[in-house]
């Protein structure tokens, strides 16, 4: 099935959730729905679900309007940030139970519950109540039950938010092996731009209820298409700044530099100048720009450190490798290469991408 979605919008109380949504969701892809808190992605899913009605546009699944398909009727898996398991029942009976509800026989109950809890590494604990398993045990129940539907479109709300680091990696990991392997249309929420880029697929961003950009993480990563796009999918967000382009000069606050070849010709005037954080690097290097200032602030972040710190008269944010005793008030210097310098015109749109490429980070 493939299911369009053409002009959709929600509004509640008068409020707009969601605005002018027009998807082309197809079976056996990967759609990762990402945005901020409060972006819409829980909206747009409960729509697809068939939880809540558009307030205007349509949506119809192979040219047929889904909206007057009863959700009992549609073959929708919903799998929650909080996993959602019957205390009561054993972890095969929880499979079980939305197969019995459809009344399939008991050898293809059993055979798919078999299947299922293989899949998701439980085949051992198939007679355990949920209350025996870990977290990340009992979220891949919740998917189980999922899977064992064998539902022709799977939404999955920010499922591995509550579970700690090293569960997130290992189930991340394992649903993508999942995801491959079937013919369903999947749409998984995250307000997490690394698990964007981890999960592959193709990335719908999503502000304040609007699709501001969709394709391929790594694409929309390395070409934003907006300063808007450019400052949420990544963390910590980009470095923005206000800048002006001169006939050969590039002027960043107090900083003047040449003009790097990367910026095209003609284009002129006030501008804003983008800089991922890991661009920022902590040791000098030949041609680089050197961003000379005082230290604000520094975040470890696991294997990292975030060391926000003023030059050229702005704020600014370099996510360093390594875990760096980097001191408020002490003097500070980053590096840049000028070919790593992002341009959006004063509007917000880009009009010039980096021009380097190398690894991606969240």
């Amino acid at each position: 099935m493939t299911i369009r979605l053409e002009n959709v919008g929600r509004r509640v109380d008068g409020a707009m959730h969601l605005s002018g949504i027009d998807l082309v969701l197809e079976p056996g892809r990967l759609y990762v729905l990402f945005g901020r808190t409060h972006a819409g992605k829980t909206s747009l899913l409960r729509v697809l679900a068939g939880l809540d009605r558009p307030s205007e546009g349509r949506m119809t699944e192979n040219g047929a309007d889904l909206a007057a398909v009863p959700v009992p009727s549609r073959n929708v898996a919903f799998v929650y940030q909080q996993f959602v398991n019957y205390p009561s029942f054993s972890v095969g009976e929880n499979i079980a139970a939305p197969l019995r509800r459809r009344g399939l026989s008991a050898e293809e109950i059993s055979r798919r519950v078999t299947d299922v809890a293989r899949r998701v590494q439980l085949e051992s604990f198939l007679d355990r109540l949920p209350g025996q398993l870990s977290g990340g045990q009992q979220q891949r129940l919740a998917i189980a039950r999922a899977l064992a539907r064998e539902a022709s479109l799977m939404l999955f709300d920010e499922p591995l938010v509550n579970l700690d680091y090293k569960l997130r990696e290992g189930l991340r990991e394992e649903l993508r092996g999942l995801f491959r392997q079937g013919r369903q249309i999947v749409v998984y929420a995250t307000t997490e731009p690394e698990e964007a880029l981890q999960m592959g697929g193709t990335t719908i961003v999503l502000h304040e209820g609007r699709v501001v950009q969709q394709g391929p993480a790594q694409e929309i990563y390395r070409k934003p298409q907006s300063a808007l796009v450019a400052s949420i999918f990544s963390e910590p967000p980009m470095n923005l700044v206000p800048a002006r382009i001169e006939a050969d000069r590039l002027r960043i606050g107090t900083l003047s530099i040449p003009r790097p070849a990367h910026i095209p010709a003609g284009l002129q005037g006030e501008c804003r100048i983008g800089l991922q954080p890991h661009r920022v690097r902590h040791a000098e290097s030949p041609g680089a720009i050197r961003l000379e200032g005082e230290m604000l602030l520094a975040e470890v972040d696991g294997s990292s450190t975030f060391a926000h710190f003023t030059a050229a008269g702005h704020p600014w944010v370099a996510r360093i490798e390594g875990v760096h005793a980097l001191h408020p008030g002490t003097a500070f210097a980053g590096h840049v290469d000028p070919r790593d310098l992002y341009v959006f015109a004063a509007d917000g749109a880009l009009v010039a991408p980096a021009a380097t490429g190398g690894p991606v980070h969240g």
